[in-house]
């Protein structure tokens, strides 16, 4: 791999959904708890002066209405706060293809889009005949991908690969087949995006997972992977926690809550 280079490094807030209920999100939960557990949707940026890369390209009103979720911005709206312009970006990570991480791929006309292997072959196989498994994928999103494939703008990753000097991906599986989690090079470390390798920090502390799932197994390792990957347990980012934006701080005073600084540690 190359000599690394170091990042700043930021989630941008998109969406939520306020009438999940903390028994939908833990296999095992006691089915007559009844007590809220928001989701928050994120994605996020890598930048430096040499280059950004975009991970993950999160869902539009459209598909935030038919699943009932709440569009705070649009995705290309959030990075345009950061002063990234979408349809520049030439680098862009899918960590998997479900709904809430592949939609909006049209808004990033010059990327190519990284993605695992296995994660290509799991959303136009066989495992696609069966509703359970299929259900937080949208057929449109993945027939994009497909489209951008044919036109020379997907860079299929086998397992371990680097995308830039300090931009690593893995693939943990678990979630889905192909699930990848991102690896950045910040001032403070090396911070491990886990995206839905872990959705809430409670899912890696309790080593509890969560019910969308491909292998269970490989999600309860992939617990432990992103620890071996990260500096330290305070630099795995969970992919869907809302004290993400509380932990850590606000890009700016007009961004609170919006765009999030995670190459400074929580609670700075």
């Amino acid at each position: 791999m190359s000599d690394p280079e170091t990042y700043a490094l930021y989630a941008i807030h998109y969406a939520f959904r306020d009438t999940s209920l903390r028994r939908d999100l833990f296999i095992g939960a006691d089915p007559h708890e009844s007590s809220p557990m928001p989701i928050d949707y994120y994605l996020w940026a890598i930048v430096n002066d040499n280059r950004t890369i975009v991970v993950d390209t999160g869902f539009n009103h459209d598909e935030a209405e038919r699943r009932g979720r709440k569009v705070v911005r649009l995705p290309r709206e959030g990075l345009a706060m950061l002063g990234i312009e979408a349809a520049a970006v030439r680098d862009v990570i899918i960590t998997h293809m479900h709904y809430d991480h592949a939609g909006t791929l049209n808004d990033f006309p010059k990327a190519t889009f990284h993605i695992q292997d296995l994660e290509a072959a799991y959303v136009t196989g066989r495992q696609m005949n069966h509703e359970a498994l299929r259900q937080a994928f949208s057929a449109e999103h993945v027939c994009n991908l497909v489209h951008k494939l044919f036109e020379g703008r997907v860079a299929f990753c086998d397992g371990e690969a680097e995308i830039a000097p300090g931009v690593t991906v893995h693939r943990i599986g678990g979630h889905t087949m192909g699930m990848q989690c991102v690896r950045v090079l910040t001032q403070r470390g090396w911070v491990v995006l886990a995206s839905d390798a872990a959705h809430f920090y409670e899912h890696m502390e309790r080593k509890v997972p969560f019910p969308i799932v491909w292998n269970v197994e490989d999600m309860l390792q992939g617990y432990d992977t992103l620890a071996k990957l990260a500096t330290s347990q305070q630099h795995i980012v969970p992919g869907h926690d809302p004290l993400v934006r509380s932990r850590y701080p606000s890009l700016r005073p007009d961004l609170q809550g919006a765009v999030i600084r995670l190459d400074i540690a929580p609670g700075s």
